[in-house]
C-alpha cells in the first residue's frame, strides 16, 4: 500500500508541474518554471519510490493515465479548456484500461 501512496504523490505533482507548464511561456518566466522543474523533478523521485513494489510498466500506466485525466480537469478549470466528445471517449478508454491492469492483470501488485 506504501507504494500506491508514493504512486499518488508523484501523480500528484506531475500535475502541479504539468499546469504550471502552459504558465512558463516556453520557459521565459522564471517563477512558473522553477515550480515546473521542481514539481516534475519530486514527481520522478517519488515515483521511483513506488517502482520499489509496483512493476514500471504498471505504475507508469496508471501514472500517466490518472495524470491525463488530472490534467484535463485542470485545463478545464483553471484554462477554460474544453474537450469534445471524442477527446472525452479516449480518457474514458484510459482510465478503462487502468481499471483492466488493476482489476484482472496478475502483474499487479496488491
Amino acid at each position: 500500500m506504501k507504494n500506491y501512496l508514493f504512486l499518488a504523490a508523484a501523480i500528484i505533482c506531475e500535475t502541479i508541474g504539468t499546469s504550471f507548464l502552459k504558465r512558463t511561456e516556453q520557459f521565459t518566466k522564471p517563477w512558473p518554471t522553477l515550480i515546473f522543474v521542481l514539481a516534475m523533478a519530486l514527481s520522478f523521485y517519488l515515483l521511483s519510490f513506488a517502482l520499489r513494489g509496483i512493476p514500471v510498466g504498471i505504475a507508469y500506466a496508471i501514472w500517466s493515465a490518472v495524470g491525463i485525466v488530472l490534467i484535463s480537469m485542470v485545463g478545464f478549470l483553471v484554462y477554460n479548456e474544453k474537450l469534445d466528445v471524442p477527446a472525452m471517449i479516449g480518457i474514458g478508454c484510459i482510465i478503462l484500461g487502468v481499471v483492466i491492469i488493476n482489476v484482472f492483470s496478475k502483474s499487479n501488485v496488491h
